[in-house]
């Protein structure tokens, strides 16, 4: 049987970063057994930026009806479910719009002219690239929240070295 090792080179690999992320959201999903428990419990800012997440404050003047409301409000339970959210979007996909939509808005993007399109397809190593690094970024930010997350449960339910 061949055997995956996760030497340097594959540090970077993007599955490797989707898997890790699947893992810690998988463990937090394990470990928080209630998860009505996190509602109004804060995750301290300090936490997410040692865990190398910036959050901005908290926007008091949101109503909670305002849909943006839901990603100002920064406790514990808003975390778990956009963790899980963004897990679920990776192992199943994301719903795509209709074939009709997803063809104008690619043609609103690159000008709709043939030229332009041929531009358009000498960038596309470019623009993978970037947004491969993006994604990869992303991706250990929200694996280390989900981690942060975790370990902040575990102290919430004063269980500090289960699991380890």
């Amino acid at each position: 049987m061949m055997q995956i090792c996760d030497s340097y080179s594959q540090k970077y690999s993007l599955f490797n970063a989707m898997n890790r992320f699947i893992g810690a959201v998988n463990n937090m999903d394990q470990t928080v057994m209630v998860p009505s428990l996190l509602r109004d419990v804060p995750l301290l800012l300090e936490e997410l930026d040692a865990a190398g997440a910036v959050c901005p404050p908290r926007d008091a003047a949101l109503p909670p009806g305002d849909p943006g409301a839901y990603f100002s409000r920064r406790d514990m339970y808003s975390h778990y479910m956009l963790l899980k959210s963004i897990r679920n979007d990776i192992e199943w996909g994301v719903v795509q719009p209709p074939a009709g939509e997803e063809a104008a808005r690619k043609k609103d993007k690159l000008g709709g002219g043939p030229a332009e399109e041929s531009e358009g397809e000498e960038d596309l190593e470019q623009q993978f690239h970037y947004h491969l690094s993006g994604l990869h970024s992303v991706l250990s930010k929200l694996t280390r929240k989900a981690n942060v997350l975790t370990n902040r449960y575990k102290q919430e339910i004063g269980v500090s070295s289960w699991g380890q």
